[in-house]
This record gives structure tokens, sequence and C-alpha cells, in this order.
């Protein structure tokens, strides 16, 4: 049992110095955490305790997978889909996938192109491992999804983070992307719609960044796309599939998780270059070999099934949207932006005088309510939380009624 004793929240200095006089590679001591994963062991062992706590932290769907998805992955064990697979996916859905890419994009994508992983992050780190070393960059936004930067940190490349503003809808700014570019940049990430912000940047702004990129060729570009479908308010999701100048040197970041709420299926994809094929084919083979047969012909069924499901989500995302979001701007010493896509909402708290992680803090313990400081996401993120409003509506207006008696 003496595992299970170790606390998930050790500090990177004891992770290094390891347990019972073990030497630990120090590399680990650059490995980052997400944190909505911290949160959410809080407000379970609160719940535990006998605590009644709304849980607005974690970024996962509150919906069932769509059954036809679900039936598709118990046939295909009943057909006897249990054995090995290819390591970049089976050839079906990687073909589902072009296909899906094509309608949805207008881009002809070569099926050998597509890469299926065990959800998104491995993407992440097969392109911090092919990109990052010492004395090499790789760009990131600021705020943004904690992974990107913990990945960069692990690779031994210098994490540059360029900013995501208020004021501007959190979209990222081109010529603030472009300036930071310099001979020792091999990688920018790039998230739209994003986390944790629910940012949503324009198409001008990504043509800009797109036509500054010409001036530097050394550079690669991996968009993580994730949230492409979750859009509001008429906002438009651009894709770097658009832009055929750039697809020898763009990874495109996609998945089942948050569009068919299959979080736990752990399915993933993305486009790469063609040359960088065979080395992510090898890095699937040295890490995980393949993804689970069954869990394949699901992610088929999801892509050339009925979208109704997914619609029906949207829609509820869209009400909760409003809803969380004039609930914020309620609140006294807070305010809110209109999140263009993804579901996630991020306040500024700057009126309340709290620190985000003070606030953090306080909302869980004393209100009941778990949502995540900005700072979990880089410093960029201080006087800001995140809240999912992957919730039901009563949740989201008891949360907003117990902030506002808190508050």
């Amino acid at each position: 049992m003496a595992c299970c004793s170790i606390p998930i929240s050790c500090d990177r200095d004891e992770a290094r110095a390891g347990m019972s006089g073990m030497i630990l590679a120090k590399s680990l001591g650059r490995l980052g955490t997400e944190s909505a994963f911290t949160v959410l062991a809080r407000a379970q062992a609160l719940a535990a305790g006998g605590r009644d706590i709304i849980n607005l932290g974690i970024g996962q769907p509150d919906f069932p997978t769509p059954p036809h998805i679900v039936e598709a992955a118990v046939k295909a064990l009943r057909d006897g889909h249990h054995g090995y697979t290819p390591a970049n996916g089976i050839p079906a859905l990687r073909e589902a996938v072009a296909a899906d890419l094509h309608a949805r994009h207008g881009a002809e994508v070569n099926p050998d192109c597509v890469v299926v992983v065990p959800g998104g992050k491995p993407v992440l780190f097969f392109a911090g491992l092919i990109f990052g070393e010492p004395g090499a960059e790789i760009l990131y936004p600021d705020p943004g999804f904690p992974i990107y930067r913990s990945v960069i940190d692990y690779s031994g490349a210098r994490a540059v983070p360029y900013a995501l503003r208020e004021e501007n809808g959190f979209a990222f700014e081109a010529e603030a992307v472009l300036a930071r570019i310099t001979p020792a940049t091999r990688l920018i990430i790039l998230n739209s719609p994003a986390n944790p912000t629910g940012g949503v940047t324009p198409r001008g702004e990504v043509d800009r960044l797109v036509a500054g990129l010409a001036d530097h060729p050394h550079v690669a570009v991996l968009s993580d796309e994730i949230y492409s479908r979750m859009l509001y308010g008429g906002r438009e999701h651009v894709s770097l599939l658009h832009y055929p100048e750039l697809r020898d040197r763009v990874i495109v970041l996609d998945g089942w998780s948050k569009t068919y709420a299959m979080t736990g299926w752990r399915l993933g994809f993305a486009v790469w270059p063609e040359s960088l094929i065979p080395h992510v084919t090898r890095l699937c083979i040295n890490d995980h070999s393949c993804v689970n047969a069954a869990a394949q012909q699901a992610g088929i069924a999801a892509l050339r099934g009925p979208q109704d499901a997914v619609e029906a989500m949207m829609r509820a995302f869209d009400a909760r949207r409003r809803l969380i979001v004039g609930a914020l701007n309620d609140l006294p010493g807070m305010r809110c932006t209109d999140p263009g896509g993804a579901f996630y909402a991020f306040a500024n708290i700057g009126g309340t005088g709290m620190s985000a992680m003070a606030a953090q803090t306080r909302f869980l313990e004393e209100a009941g309510v778990a949502c995540i400081a900005g700072t979990s996401f880089g410093a960029g993120g201080e006087g800001f939380l995140r809240f999912s409003y992957a919730s039901s509506e009563e949740n989201i207006r008891a949360a907003m009624a117990r902030i506002r008696n808190l508050l």
C-alpha cells in the first residue's frame, strides 16, 4: 500500500530526490502537471467527507458518449477486434478522419499523414521530443493549456510565452507572436478555440501570422484544434489546414474527446507533415504500440454516424455559456468576456482583491465551488479564474449564488 500513500502533489525537488535513496533523472524536475486534476482530487475528497461540491473545474463534457458510438465499440469486441493494430491507426479510421477534415475544412488530407494516438497529449509530447532540445526555443500561449509549458520544459528547450490579452478577446495577435521568433525558434504552439480562455482567433489574424511565417521557414507550427467544433455566436474556426504554404511544416491536433464526449476513451489524432511521419510512427511504437482496436472502431462510428447528439450538446453548451457569462458579470468585483468557443469562461476577478490562487481556494473550501486559478495556465492568468460550463444550468446557477454569498 505504500505506493498509494505518495501524494500526487509532491513538488519537483521531492520528485527528483526520489524515495528510499533512489536516484531519479533530473529531467523529472522539469515536468509540470495539470492543476485541474489536483482541484478535482480535492473536490472529490471534500465530497467524500460529506460536503456538497459543485465542480466547474474539470474540462469534461457532462454528456454520455452517444449510444451508436458505444455500440460500435461493443460490436468490435464481440467481432474479435482484440489484437494489435497499426501503430499509426487502422486505415479505415485514418480515411474517416481525412474525409471529415475535407468535409469540415475543405482540406485535402492524405490519410497516410494522419496518426491516431491515445488522446491529444501524445501529439504534444511527440512534438516536444521532435523539436525540443537545449538551445532550442518553442513559443506557446500564456495563458494556455499547462501541458504546453510542461512538455517544452521537459524537452530541454526554452519555453517562450506570447501573451493572450483580455481586451483582444484572448485571440492571439500575429505581430506579437512573430516578434518572439528568433533563429533558435523551432516550433510555435497555437490554440483556437482556446483553453482556458475560450478565445477564438479571427481569420484575418491567422492570415497575417501565416504571411509572416514566410520569413521564417525554419519554424514549424503545432495548431491545437481540439475544440474546433465548439463555436458560438457565429464565430468561425480557421484551421491551419487551409494554408497549403504551411502544409510541409504544420501539425494539426484534433480528436474525439470534447466533440463526442469521449474523454475517457483516449482517442485523438494529428495531421503531420509527410516528412515527419516516419519519426512519429517510431515514437508511437516505442511509446504505446497502438491505440486499442475497439476505440478506433468507435471513432469511425463517431465520424461517419449521425451528428445530432453533437448538435444537441452544442446547443446546451451555448445556453450554459450565456447563463454563466451573464452571472459572472453580475458578481461584485468580477467580469467576464464572452468566450467564442470551447466550454470555458475566463473571469477577471481583479475587483475582488484576491489573487487567483486565493480565490480558487476560498471558492472551493468556503463556497463549495471548484474552479481553476488562472495562474495554473501561466503567469498571464493572474487575476483570472477558469470556470467550465460543462455542467448543468442548475449547477451553474447554484454555483454563482454560492460565490455571490461569499463575496
